[in-house]
């Protein structure tokens, strides 16, 4: 009977050890976590809102803005062929954020 209740004791405390690591881990994981979604919301890219977006640089790929128009990006680009060199674009009043733009400057870019 006494090697039962060493063996019973044993266990218990191997049981206990088990169940205190595994919160521990449970624990760090959480941590882990927790300072990665901490990283990731203070990296130093802020969103680009409103005139930020009329003030970014005309690449030759360009995609359309919010409250961008085809004549406002190419004034700001200096394409005026933006329709000719875009056969994608049926209706130039139909211009949305997110349209991506194919740009080739004919002048000076503007900034």
């Amino acid at each position: 009977m006494l090697s039962s209740s060493s063996s019973s004791k044993t266990m218990k405390k191997s049981t206990a050890l088990v169940d205190a690591a595994s919160w521990y881990c449970a624990v760090a994981l959480l941590a882990l976590i927790l300072i990665a979604s901490i990283r990731a919301n203070s990296a130093s890219d802020e969103p680009v809102r409103g005139s930020q977006l009329l003030n970014r640089p005309c690449d030759e790929i360009y995609v359309v803005g919010e409250g961008e128009t085809l004549h406002t990006i190419s004034d700001k680009c200096g394409d005026p062929f933006i329709v000719e060199r875009n056969p994608h674009i049926h209706d130039p009043d139909d211009v949305f954020p997110g349209l991506v733009l194919k740009i080739i400057p004919s002048t000076g870019r503007k900034l």
